[in-house]
This record gives C-alpha cells, structure tokens and sequence, in this order.
C-alpha cells in the first residue's frame, strides 16, 4: 500500500510539474525574425515615412548614405539601406555595409568590462590607482600658456574611482587646451596609424592634467580607454581578444572589428564631409578615412576604435533590452543592467542622465526629445545612433559616416521622430 502511495505522489509531482513548467533563461527574444505584415503596434503608412525622410536627404546631396534599423520585441521593424556606399563609384549602399562607430565602442566595452565586475574583479567606487598605479598622483590644470605650451597644475582633491571613467566624471578631458596637451604628449584623442598600444596611451594619458577634480563635473573624453587597459590588465588578456570573448562572440556581432579583415575591408562605407557652405565630398583626413585598414594597427581604442554592421550592433542593443542575454548567451546579469540604465551622475549632465555607458532619458528631459522616458542612448562622431527603449520594447539604429556634418540636420533626431510617430 505505502508503495502505491509512493508511486502515486510522484505521478501527481510529474503532472504538476508539466502543467507548470519551469520558466526558462530566455523568456524573450534570442533572434530577429522579420513578420509577413507590419508588426503589430506600428502604422505600415507611418512607418513608410522613415523612407521618404532618408531618401529626400540623399536625393538633395545632404546624406551619402543611412541604413535603418527597428524591431520592436524581437521583430524587425525597418531595416534598409539608402543612398551610396561609394558616391564617386556610384556603389550603392547596402543593408550589410559596414560603418566607423566610433564612440558606440564605449559602450561594448563597458560591458565587456562589467563581465569581470559580475566575477567580483573589481568594485565601482575603488580609486583606479589600485589596479593602474600610474593615476596615483593626479594634477588638475590651473592655468595654460599657449606660446609655449606649458601649464600649472595643483594636486586633485580626490582620487578617480572606476565609476567615475564609466560616467565621464573624472575629469579626464580632450577639449580646448587639454587637446593640444595631449597633442603635444603623443595621446591619441581618437585613432592612429602610428606603432602605439592602449598601455602606452593609458600611461601618457595618466601624466597628463585633469580639467577639474573627480566626480565635479561630466567632461565626455578618453575614460574608456583607461578602463580598456583595466580590462587588460585585470584579464590578463589584449583587449581586442577579450572584447571578442565577453561580448562579439557570444552575440554573434560577426562583422564587428577594430581592423578589418581584408576581405571584408570592400564593404567599409566611404567617409564623407559636408563643411558648412559646400556640397558633400569625400573626407580627407588622413586617419579617419583609413583607420580601419590601414596603418600599424596596434592601438585598440576602447573609447572610439570599432567598425561594424547595424545588425551587428542591433544584437547588442537587443541584449540591453533583454536584461542582459541574447543569441542564447547571458552576457551580464538583469540587475548589473538594471543598475547600468540609471542615472549615476545626479545632475551633473543637466535634464538628461547618464548610466555606466549610455545617456538615460530622465523625466526632466522629456520636454526635448520624443524618446521615452528610461530610455538609453549614444552615438558615434561619424553619425552612428542607438536608443534602447524599455518602455516601448524596441531598439532603434541609424548607422551613417558623416564627419563634419553641417547641413544643419541632425539626423539621429530626425530618425526618432519619424519613427516613433509611426507606433499606434
């Protein structure tokens, strides 16, 4: 009889445990699927506003190119290619070009970075100093003499925490003076051709005077990369390689590179200007327009060094708004995203926040902009823009190579709008 009982409760466990199966991992999308018909919450005339937009701006020379990514939920929204990869050659652009990100770099890299937080490496408010000796003594400038390009300096107040290089508040700077300091150093504020590794950048940079005292102000400049050299050396891996490994691989971002392989190097869209005044033309700046194929290509610039795919990039986006896991890989954890999509700089960037990576969109910054309220952003200088939305569940991406654009169009704005008007 007690065996009948026995077999019978682990029958009844069975039937029970069918009828309420254990949530998996990946309760939310882990690919792009594109529907037959427009996705649902979105106007298919609306949407096709997006087209008209773009392709106006290329038919009137103030746009060499765009592609356009949407999915809302996992399904693709709007994904085309418009204008010229190469206008002189007239190679049309297409879906799988790839672009200069520049700056969208930092935010892989942050990630990439915050695997090793998740492992208890390191934690956000140690001074950098700890695990890079050389930013034990750092100097805030006072005052600038250019006819000889010296400069005073005193003792900063405080010490830089590693969340001060995430939120830009370290007052590590490339504008006005500091970018002829740095000049004058050998930093590389962006790119380079020359032999140069991040070590030997971090290691200038460390000499060099901070604009002002740690956690005063939010100064945008080159905190990324000393935090590539902290990957480095906390991982005991070059960043490229581990940059790969966190985060390319798992994601699938096949086309994401800091130089490009040669067979690949056909695909790189052409570098455009439009200077106020003159027409669109061919960039002629001798590193911008070659970096990703050309030179010693030994610097891995965390802060503005990758090229890419928008597909590629979209995968990542997706893996934000997943919490944290895509392609069947968990790359961080919910709450490590949750606690990257705040605010951690008060209000030290005006109305708008900003995370550990990212613009996030405050409440008091819902006056200028038609994105949602939580939402994050950023962008690379050639043009390139994300937004992760929350609250809308969608990821949105405009990819064109665009420096300096003065046309008078801000671009990235102009996507948001035409795109979010088309939600029901």
């Amino acid at each position: 009889m007690r065996l009948i009982v026995t077999v019978f409760s682990i029958l009844l466990l069975g039937l029970a445990t069918c009828s309420h199966p254990k949530e998996t991992s990946f309760s939310v999308p882990q690919t792009f699927t594109t529907p037959q018909d427009t996705p649902q919450g979105f106007d298919a005339s609306r949407l096709a506003r997006i087209d008209t937009a773009l392709q106006q701006l290329v038919d009137k020379g103030l746009l060499p190119h765009a592609v356009t990514f949407v999915a809302h939920r996992g399904e693709i929204v709007h994904f085309k290619a418009f204008g010229w990869r190469d206008i002189e050659k007239q190679i049309p652009c297409e879906k799988d070009d790839i672009f200069r990100i520049a700056s969208q770099t930092k935010a892989i890299a942050v990630v990439a970075l915050m695997t090793l937080f998740e492992e208890g490496k390191f934690q956000l408010d140690e001074p950098i100093k700890k695990y890079l000796p050389e930013f034990a003594q750092m100097q805030v400038l006072t005052r600038y003499l250019p006819r000889d390009t010296t400069y005073r300096t005193r003792p900063a107040a405080r010490d830089i925490t590693i969340r001060h290089l995430m939120t830009h508040t370290s007052g590590i700077s490339y504008n006005g003076d500091h970018w002829a300091i740095m000049e004058k150093h050998g930093v590389p504020p962006l790119n380079s051709l020359e032999n140069v590794t991040l070590e030997e950048v971090v290691k200038r940079l460390a000499t060099l005077p901070l604009a002002h005292d740690p956690g005063d102000r939010f100064t945008y400049s080159m905190n990324i990369e000393v935090l590539g050299r902290l990957a480095e050396v906390l991982s005991g891996k070059p960043i490229d390689v581990f940059i790969r490994e966190r985060v390319l691989d798992p994601l699938g971002m096949n086309d994401t590179y800091f130089y490009l392989p040669d067979d690949k190097a056909d695909r790189l869209v052409t570098l455009y200007a439009c200077p106020k005044g003159e027409p669109l033309q061919r960039s002629k700046h001798p590193i911008y327009q070659s970096y990703p194929m050309a030179g010693a290509k030994t610097y891995f610039s965390t802060g503005a060094g990758l090229s890419g795919t928008i597909s590629d990039y979209a995968r990542f986006c997706q893996m934000i708004l997943n919490k944290g896991e895509f392609n069947g890989q968990r790359i961080l954890g919910r709450k490590t995203i949750e606690l990257m999509m705040q605010n951690n700089v008060r209000d030290l960037r005006g109305d708008i926040g900003f995370g550990l990576a990212w613009d996030v969109f405050r409440p008091q910054y819902g006056y200028a902009s038609i994105v949602s309220e939580g939402a994050s952003r950023w962008g690379g200088m050639f043009g390139s823009d994300y937004v992760i939305d929350p609250q809308e569940e969608i990821i949105m991406l405009l990819y064109i190579n665009l420096l300096p654009n003065q046309t008078g169009i801000d671009f990235k704005t102009l996507m948001h709008n035409v795109t979010y008007q088309a939600l029901l």
